[in-house]
């Protein structure tokens, strides 16, 4: 798996001044490494570089008007609510910083995943 340690470390600094989402917690996923906060994935450090983000669906379009946001593609389609946000996008603290959060508010809305059975 490649991602950029560097994103991944200031993704980290940012969702520690997020209240709603310390005790996120970290996994591979879609060969990057996603961060999720109740179970549910809210960024990940993308393995094609920049972010893979989850957002509200109903905000797709909204936010397919930054530059430098698209929807994820997955399985030959474009998807509603994933999106790819690309380095440039991120690069200042400021733009990474609304991007985390957006992905973190639309992961707390989510219902609590349950953990395996123990």
């Amino acid at each position: 798996m490649v991602y950029c340690n560097e994103l991944a470390d200031r993704i980290r600094a940012v969702l520690a001044g997020i209240d709603g989402a310390r005790g996120a917690t970290e996994q591979q996923m879609f060969g990057g490494l996603a961060f999720l906060v109740g179970g549910n994935m809210a960024v990940s450090a993308a393995a094609r570089g920049g972010l893979l983000l989850r957002a509200d669906p109903a905000a797709s379009d909204a936010l397919c008007a930054h530059p430098g946001v698209e929807r994820a593609v997955m399985r030959g389609r474009p998807m509603d609510g994933w999106l790819r946000v690309d380095d440039a996008a991120v690069a200042a603290d400021e733009d990474l910083a609304r991007w985390v959060r957006i992905g973190v508010d639309y992961a707390a809305s989510l219902p609590p995943k349950q953990g395996p059975p123990k």
